[in-house]
């Protein structure tokens, strides 16, 4: 297995285009001559049982090497370089493939589902064979193969096309267990059981569809950052000189390696602009090197001075009182003849109990209680990584 897996990396960079595109490339093949086999194997078991859920089972093999030609060529066209028509390059093209293979997953599942219908209501008799009984139980073993194949490569190029493809494979596992098992059972108990389990092998089947089809539309939707790698970009960002604060993160992916990003990063007012203008500029391109996200910074100047300073402390627990997720940026003061101005970004999380309105009215009441002086001005904004909260 691990020969294998280095074969397909060769120790190139995991979120590299050209090793993702071979890895894709070397999964499919395999999947290709090893899903063939086993349905050539399984077709003819079940043309010499004339059992419709052993041949259920060999088709469910012939659309998992469809899905693999499907994932090949997925695999490289995102491999593409960048163009004119397509500026951000091809790799959505895996999210795509593994669409496509979801819908052929679903497409076979309620044909077989059918098939499986029409032989519950007219059973037919069914020969137990020896030779097709160790045809299944080969199969499971190929099919275990390759679900830890595809699992470890999935894993090692952070690739959902090839977690769906191991996942098909698990499923594969206990579909065909279930079908050797139960017709081990139907021929030594004497019960028509061929349409029930083709019934039970065709639910599997969709089943696994629908999980692959949901892992590959949410990232085409736009889902939130992983929380790891928004934890990482803080670490990075915060771990620079004068960055005071990070908010405002808005994450956009085009395809695994290709992703572009935009951050507010808070800077003292008061520092020198040529050096905080350095330290953006080192940032993004260490988040490039590390991550291989385009990174654009926008630079927000704060003022940190004694009163600014109690005051955002006096409103930021002001917000967690309201509730303990809601976080607050940006903090400013204008100081006037009748009233200062207290200007702030809160940000709240989708789904929050409150609306934007109602979080506006609520913390303008409570900072009011603290001085009718203070006319805040309050902008609601939405969280675009899940779980994270704003330094």
């Amino acid at each position: 297995m691990d020969f294998f897996i280095r074969f397909c990396l060769r120790g190139g960079d995991p979120q590299d285009p050209d090793t993702r595109r071979r890895c894709g490339v070397r999964s499919g093949g395999i999947g290709i001559a090893l899903n063939l086999l086993l349905f050539l194997s399984k077709l003819a078991a079940g043309l010499l049982t004339a059992s419709i859920a052993v041949t259920a089972d060999a088709f469910n093999n012939l659309s998992d090497a469809a899905s693999s030609v499907v994932t090949l060529v997925g695999f490289r066209l995102a491999g593409r370089e960048a163009d004119e028509e397509h500026p951000f390059g091809h790799g959505r093209m895996e999210y795509l493939a593994g669409l496509a293979v979801s819908m052929l997953i679903l497409l076979v599942g309620l044909e077989l589902a059918k098939s499986s219908a029409e032989k519950i209501l007219r059973p037919e008799s069914v020969d137990f064979s020896v030779v097709s009984a160790g045809i299944l139980a080969a199969s499971i073993g190929v099919k275990l193969w390759m679900f830890f194949f595809n699992r470890g490569l999935s894993k090692a190029i952070q690739s959902p096309a090839l977690a769906a493809t191991a996942a098909d494979s698990l499923s594969d596992c206990a579909a065909t267990g279930t079908l050797l098992l139960g017709l081990t059972v139907g021929h030594f108990l004497r019960l028509p059981l061929d349409g029930w389990l083709g019934l039970a092998v065709a639910l599997f089947i969709l089943r696994t569809g629908w999980g692959a089809a949901k892992e590959t539309i949410d990232p085409l939707l736009g889902r939130p950052m992983d929380p790891e790698l928004a934890a990482d970009i803080d670490r990075i960002v915060l771990g620079h000189d004068y960055i005071l604060g990070i908010h405002d993160l808005v994450y956009h992916d085009y395809g695994p390696g290709r992703a572009m990003m935009s951050l507010h990063a808070e800077v003292p007012a008061d520092g020198d602009l040529l050096e905080i203008h350095d330290v953006i500029d080192h940032i993004e391109r260490e988040l490039k090197a590390k991550h291989h996200i385009e990174t654009s910074i926008h630079m927000d100047p704060v003022v940190r001075d004694g009163r600014t300073e109690a005051l955002r402390q006096q409103v930021a627990q002001l917000a967690r009182d309201l509730d303990p997720c809601l976080t607050i940026h940006d903090f400013r003061i204008t100081a006037g003849p009748i009233h200062t101005n207290l200007l702030f970004d809160v940000v709240a999380p989708y789904g929050f109990c409150l609306s934007d309105a109602q979080v506006r009215g609520e913390l303008t009441q409570r900072i009011k209680q603290l001085s009718d002086r203070y006319f805040p001005v309050i902008q609601v904004d939405h969280s675009y990584v899940e779980g994270r909260k704003t330094p």
